[in-house]
């Protein structure tokens, strides 16, 4: 039985040592020689105004969810609609229990003025 998974298991090791061994030597070959030039803030040519740590709008981190929740959708919607003809009805009471979830989300992030950006 072990014969069945010893591929497998290679596979697993090749990548962990590749995993491990890559940042190790990018770090040991890589110039260890900063500046000031090197350590400053680059933006688009012209020197930084103001604290470059500044944190985002909770605007941009909606819109990420957003386009996560319906890009995850489309993910899944897709398949299921090339194998449509083929699955039973249990198939599509649960795209369309799927589907009204997502409805609801959308509804309910437009009632709260997720989609709004002023």
């Amino acid at each position: 039985m072990v014969e069945n998974y010893f591929s497998v298991l290679v596979f697993i090791g090749i990548g962990f040592v590749i995993g491990v061994a890559l940042p190790i030597l990018s770090w040991l070959v890589s110039p260890k020689a900063p500046n000031k030039a090197k350590l400053s803030s680059y933006e688009c040519g012209f020197e930084p105004q103001g604290d470059t740590r500044v944190p985002f709008d909770v605007r941009f981190y909606l819109v990420a969810i957003l386009f996560i929740l319906f890009d995850l959708e489309t993910a899944f919607l897709v398949p299921w609609a090339v194998v449509f003809r083929e699955v039973g009805m249990g198939s599509v009471i649960t795209i369309a229990v799927f589907l009204t979830l997502l409805l609801v989300g959308f509804v309910y992030e437009w009632k709260k003025g997720g989609l709004e950006w002023e």
